[in-house]
């Protein structure tokens, strides 16, 4: 698999990654989410189904692996397999900023809890550090947003800053219609004289694009881009059943069919065709679409796939109301 320089970074990483939201813990958002794991629940189980995803996903080449606080056992399942396999090049992501809440219900009233304060930073970082310290290489705000003030809480900052200055390498995630803004202005925040942000981990897929030219201008600069949800949580998939989204979906199988491929491949397919994106991370839970997923790797995109599903993208503020609806699973 093609391995990219990680902005100005001195990380290699390859062109997928794999997140681990979906096999931490027993619920998530993404469609299908509980059919995958056969609603097989007890941490053991899904321990092992976490580890033969890691590996198969090593096997085929992914070096980079991206985890949280807020994805239940993710950190506590990439450790162990971390210390079982031994792998001498994959590169390790976490976040903090979220804490999770749904004590491995799937039906939780509340899943996880988002609390950008410098108390949550420095208790999840201790946290990430018993399960990662010797793996870690980039430490994430969580969905940073305008609206969090995080950006502007001169003691998290600081904090972040000195994490920077000890060899990690700091990022953050977006979320919401106004990604663009919050990068923009993370963009340019400095520590003592130094850029603070050196990664930034943004949505980018064929329905929701409008970060596309921040994102651009980020990694001009020398920010590392890691692009998440590709699929748009199952939706940008043959899962996605939706009677209003039919239209949509045929459109994407038939160009799937001209390009010989599957419609999860080619939806990934169009984000690695972004010239500005680093990694691009699945989300599988199962090996089978692990592997359907890693076609994407193989699918000839061209100029008449770029304009026919250019009519696609949703208003931002629709998507992520939609997004926001979607049920834990």
């Amino acid at each position: 698999m093609q391995m990219n320089q990680l902005g100005r970074t001195s990380l290699k990483v390859s062109a997928l990654g794999l997140g681990l939201a979906a096999v931490g813990r027993p619920g998530y958002i993404n469609l299908g989410h509980g059919q995958d794991l056969g609603r097989q629940y007890a941490p053991l189980q899904m321990e092992a189904n976490a580890h033969a995803l890691l590996g198969a996903a090593y096997k085929r080449g992914i070096r980079y692996f991206d985890a949280a606080r807020s994805y239940g056992k993710a950190e506590y399942f990439l450790s162990t397999w971390l210390e079982k396999a031994q792998p001498q090049d994959a590169t390790i992501g976490s976040k903090w900023g979220y804490t999770y809440t749904a004590g491995w219900e799937v039906d939780a009233a509340v899943h996880e809890e988002k609390d950008h304060s410098l108390a949550v930073l420095d208790r999840q970082w201790q946290e990430t550090q018993s399960l990662l310290a010797n793996s870690l290489n980039i430490y994430h705000i969580h969905s940073a947003t305008l609206e969090s003030g995080v950006l502007e809480n001169a003691e998290v900052l600081a904090k972040l800053g000195k994490l920077k200055a000890d060899g990690i390498q700091i990022g953050l995630s977006l979320s919401g219609p106004r990604q663009a803004h919050t990068l923009r202005m993370a963009q340019w925040l400095e520590v003592d004289g130094v850029p603070l942000f050196d990664v930034v981990q943004a949505t980018w897929n064929l329905l929701e694009p409008s970060a596309g030219p921040a994102l651009a201008e980020a990694r001009e600069s020398g920010m590392g881009v890691i692009i998440k949800e590709a699929l748009a949580n199952g939706r940008l998939t043959s899962r996605n059943t939706d009677i209003d989204f039919t239209p949509s979906l045929t459109l994407l199988e038939g160009e799937a069919r001209r390009l010989l491929t599957t419609v999860d491949a080619l939806s990934l397919a169009a984000v690695l065709n972004q010239s500005w994106a680093d990694v691009v991370l699945i989300g599988a839970v199962r090996q089978d679409h692990l592997i359907s997923n890693l076609k994407a790797l193989e699918v000839n995109w061209d100029e008449e796939a770029s304009e026919k599903l250019s009519i696609l993208p949703e208003p931002p503020a629709q998507y992520w109301d939609t997004r926001k609806k979607l049920k834990w699973n």
